[in-house]
């Protein structure tokens, strides 16, 4: 029987998920709710910059290179997780694009291809327990 795995982390693209029209607010509103149930949050980008409002929804933000590996190799994803504290195993990474969660996965994490907002978050909720949207009442 599979050890069961406890996830404390969230790695989270900017290009192709957060910028997605729509649906990238709904997935800041996400990150947000995660922190504030104790998940750990790491914006991790190729991208130069990021709009003020998103890179302080997370705990931490990384641009470019980290430790002297950029993605989509599996070291980049490694430090990413150290950098908040984690290993790659604790931590679920949502990218875009295909090869970068494939070196998420080589690294030990879970890997999340986004694909639309609707779907990232139902798999984010399964995996981390954070509701997909706000509950109220």
């Amino acid at each position: 029987m599979a050890e069961a795995r406890t996830l404390r982390g969230l790695i989270v693209d900017y290009g192709g998920v957060l910028d997605e029209p729509g649906g990238g607010d709904r997935l800041l509103g996400y990150v947000r709710r995660a922190g504030a149930a104790g998940v750990r949050t790491v914006l991790f980008s190729g991208a130069h910059a990021v709009p003020d409002e998103c890179a302080a929804a997370f705990g931490t933000v990384l641009l470019g290179a980290v430790r002297g590996a950029r993605k989509p190799a599996p070291d980049a994803f490694a430090a990413a997780a150290a950098e908040a504290g984690l290993g790659a195993a604790e931590c679920v990474v949502v990218d875009d694009l295909g090869a970068c969660v494939r070196g998420a996965v080589a690294a030990g994490a879970v890997g999340v291809r986004h694909v639309d907002a609707g779907t990232t978050l139902a798999e984010l909720e399964i995996l981390l327990g954070v509701p997909a949207s706000a509950r109220t009442g």
